[in-house]
């Protein structure tokens, strides 16, 4: 009978193989992390860069995939933070080093452990505050400062300058050195980035978006270098624009009191939702979030 239940334990503590798809593509960044990083030590910067970006890719396909099969696991949570702080913090600024900031020597070191660190602090506030079951409803649309895989690609903006114009200023120690500490405090500021998770999208501009998809995809396919450029740009000017924008939607919910930290909504979030009962707080679910920076 002890044998019998043991097995039966067993079976219930088994899980489907699809439940490992998140986590599967979060091994695959890191992968491809640890593989350009190899790249720019053989001075291969180009392929580097290129897997960093696919890093990029696949670390948004596990958080993606994570929410479709509704799978949160603790381990994926850790495992994608860990691949991030590699993929987007220690890569980069090993690239950035042995690619530029070489000449300026212990100055060069320094600026680059500083991104190290600072990436390190944003991935812990992140998955600390995903947790906080009393944070407003207008800061689920934004990050908090530059998440870990945009700052990645705005440290090596001037690398990828430089492959879509040639040489010039772009290997310059001093701007190179300048941008990798711009972005390393962009990712521990309070600055609120605007977060696409949460975007919904009004049937007529389902194909809209599609077309503007293939566009994109065909410039990169064509233009990486210059698409990849344009887009650090498109989205350094999209900073301001998420601020005004976080602070409009909070001076809106402080006028209707839609949701402020120890206080519930107006009305429910959810459908069903029962109203508490007179002089009491009716507590509002929080859905957290898989660990994604």
């Amino acid at each position: 009978m002890m044998l019998r239940s043991r097995r039966r334990q067993r079976q219930r503590t088994r899980r489907p193989l699809l439940h490992m798809v998140p986590n599967l593509f979060t091994i695959l960044s890191l992968c491809a992390g640890f593989t350009g990083l190899r790249y720019g030590l053989d001075g291969r910067y180009e392929v580097a860069v290129a897997l960093i970006v696919a890093a990029a890719v696949l670390d948004g396909l596990d958080g993606r995939a994570a929410r479709l099969l509704n799978i949160q696991s603790k381990l994926g949570a850790e495992l994608d933070s860990l691949a991030d702080f590699f993929n987007f913090g220690v890569a980069p600024a090993l690239l950035v080093y042995l690619w530029a900031l070489q000449p300026i020597r212990g100055l060069g070191w320094a600026v680059a452990l500083l991104f190290c660190v600072c990436c390190a602090l944003r991935l812990a506030r992140f998955n600390t505050e995903a947790d906080d079951p009393n944070r407003p409803r207008w800061s689920q649309h934004f990050f908090t400062g530059v998440p870990a895989p945009a700052a990645a690609g705005l440290a090596l903006s001037p690398m990828i300058a430089w492959f879509a114009f040639g040489h010039g200023i772009w290997q310059s120690a001093w701007v190179n050195a300048a941008t990798l500490a711009a972005v390393a405090m962009l990712m521990v500021s309070r600055v609120p980035t605007l977060s696409l998770k949460r975007l919904r999208l009004r049937p007529e501009q389902i194909v809209p978006t599609l077309a503007m998809a293939g566009l994109l995809m065909a410039l990169l396919v064509t233009e990486p270098w210059l698409t990849l450029s344009l887009l650090a740009l498109l989205y350094v000017a999209s900073l301001p624009f998420g601020f005004v924008l976080a602070a409009r939607m909070r001076r809106e919910e402080a006028v209707t009191g839609a949701v402020t930290p120890g206080e519930s909504p107006a009305e429910p979030l959810a459908t069903g939702a029962a109203s508490a009962p007179p002089g009491k707080e009716r507590v509002v679910p929080f859905e957290p979030r898989q660990g994604r920076s």
